[in-house]
């Protein structure tokens, strides 16, 4: 897939970006055993019974565009607060698509990541109220996924930094979703000051946060070429690459969209 024109605007490239992702995981759906109608009180619900890692990198994708669907959304109305604390999320499933994949693609399928498969295809209730459920989903520690992503990285990148500098992102995004006073205190400014409440369309904040949101678009990319690897399509992930290639030559390779401004 090809981008091709270089006056495209920000709107533009993440439109073409987002329908290429939506096409890619449609794709993907297919190549899976496809969800089942399993009971569920007095009606069904879907589930894929198989509980596979290509089922699951399949559900983690179309996660991944809904979310850069809505946060993109939230930055065109300047809700940076919120696109922030959504970034934490599009994070996370980045690092679990990456670990998945990485697992397939280098043959390292170890108990940790069953230990997350199992977790993650666990069912939330197992009665017909929540209060009497008996489930407790097991959460894999976050900081046991990061090293083990950052060791697979290899020598190019000390595993140490590379852990350290996923918690530091994860620890920043984290005072958005926790709400922390130094997040909270963004939204205040003005003349007179003031808290903004319905979005901060026109503020520094904005610009700030819009530039942000090229990096989860541009790493959003890269998992798909991951798990496009793990199906062992070669000729999709070779698409994909070509892809991210263009996306980072028309819009700059900073890693931020700062420069959009003056095209």
């Amino acid at each position: 897939m090809s981008i091709g024109k270089f006056d495209m605007r920000p709107d533009q490239l993440y439109d073409q970006a987002l329908a290429h992702m939506e096409r890619t995981v449609n794709i993907l759906a297919q190549r899976v055993p496809q969800p089942q109608q399993v009971p569920y009180d007095d009606s069904f619900v879907f589930r894929h019974v198989e509980k596979t890692v290509h089922q699951a990198l399949v559900q983690k994708l179309a996660r991944l565009v809904s979310s850069l669907h809505a946060a993109r959304l939230l930055t065109m109305y300047g809700f940076v607060q919120e696109q922030a604390a959504l970034q934490r999320i599009l994070d996370e499933l980045q690092e679990d698509i990456t670990f998945l994949a990485y697992g397939v693609i280098f043959g390292k399928w170890t108990s940790l990541h069953q230990d997350y498969l199992d977790a993650f295809f666990e069912e939330e209730f197992d009665a017909k109220s929540a209060i009497e459920s008996t489930q407790k989903r097991p959460m894999l520690p976050r900081k046991k996924i990061r090293a083990w992503i950052a060791a697979v990285d290899g020598p190019d990148m000390d595993p140490s930094r590379g852990i350290e500098l996923m918690r530091t992102i994860s620890k920043a995004y984290s005072g958005y979703v926790h709400a922390a006073s130094p997040h909270i205190m963004d939204m205040y400014g003005g003349n007179p000051p003031r808290f903004h409440m319905r979005g901060m369309l026109g503020t520094p904040r904005h610009d700030e946060h819009s530039a942000d949101l090229w990096n989860y678009f541009y790493r959003g990319i890269i998992a798909f070429g991951f798990a496009a690897k793990a199906f062992g399509d070669d000729d999709l992930f070779n698409t994909i690459r070509d892809f991210v290639d263009e996306f980072a030559r028309v819009t700059g390779n900073n890693y931020q969209s700062n420069e959009w401004d003056e095209i």
